[in-house]
């Protein structure tokens, strides 16, 4: 078999998987769905005068969809990976020919297109039930944001199974890692009622900037192109270091072992 009938086999693979899990589907799909309806319910009608007199609403779309990029990625990689380690499930393929840029592959594609189907299911939900229009015009800065942004998040998912130590401890040390930095960057609340100083930090991370970028490329009232490179800058740079970490700390076996 070719290394891309290969490749395409295992993703198949892996998508299967996710969508025959419950809790997967639950937390990577239909969660980000639910805190979209809360919080456009509680603050639909509201205005957000700082931005532009931009609708609640409005804002919280790109919000919405930073975290379910973030959590199709970061953290549906490092904890799936991190319970395949546990139980042997990356010990024993690397038993087998399988390569392991394989197995990895059809994880990422899996995240990746998740993340995909998100953009498609929140703006849609955005468009029918609150009539937040998409930005057709600037569809091509959506597309590289969100590609940029899910294979940066994808490579710190990766890089995170090194630091948890088991698969019990996965979704606490996953969640108590991006759960903070969604208040701080004005995903769970708008960037108005949070202070410039926690901003500015939170703008260190790569979720605020990731943010940013998604808001300038939805959001109606912004000018040009929609592309916000400096942020996408900082969210690649992050990718990075994550990927080298990753390559260098990845392990196969359970840790203890």
């Amino acid at each position: 078999m070719s290394a891309p009938a290969l490749l395409w086999h295992q993703f198949r693979f892996d998508q299967k998987i996710f969508w025959r899990n419950p809790a997967s589907v639950f937390f990577t799909v239909l969660l980000p769905v639910i805190f979209l309806l809360i919080f456009a319910s509680i603050f639909g009608n509201n205005t957000i005068k700082t931005l532009g007199n931009v609708k609640t609403t409005v804002y919280y779309v790109p919000a919405i969809l930073t975290l379910a990029v973030v959590s199709a990625t970061t953290v549906n990689l490092a904890i799936g990976i991190t319970v395949a380690r546990e139980r042997g499930i990356l010990k024993r393929g690397r038993g087998t020919p399988l390569p392991s840029w394989v197995f990895l592959g059809g994880r990422l594609g899996n995240s990746i297109v998740v993340a995909l189907v998100m953009l498609v299911v929140i703006s849609l939900l955005g468009r029918i039930v609150y009539s937040v229009p998409i930005p057709w015009d600037r569809m091509p800065a959506v597309l590289v944001t969100l590609a940029i942004g899910a294979a940066s998040f994808s490579a710190l998912g990766i890089a995170m199974t090194r630091i948890i130590p088991s698969e019990d401890a996965a979704p606490a040390i996953t969640n108590v890692s991006v759960l903070p930095l969604y208040f701080l960057s004005g995903v769970f609340i708008p960037e108005s009622e949070i202070p410039n100083g926690v901003l500015n930090v939170a703008g260190v991370f790569p979720i605020r900037p990731f943010f940013e970028a998604f808001y300038a490329a939805f959001v109606p009232t912004t000018a040009g192109s929609g592309f916000e490179w400096g942020h996408l800058a900082l969210v690649a740079a992050w990718g990075v270091a994550g990927a080298v970490i990753a390559m260098r700390t990845l392990t196969w076996t359970p840790f203890g072992s």
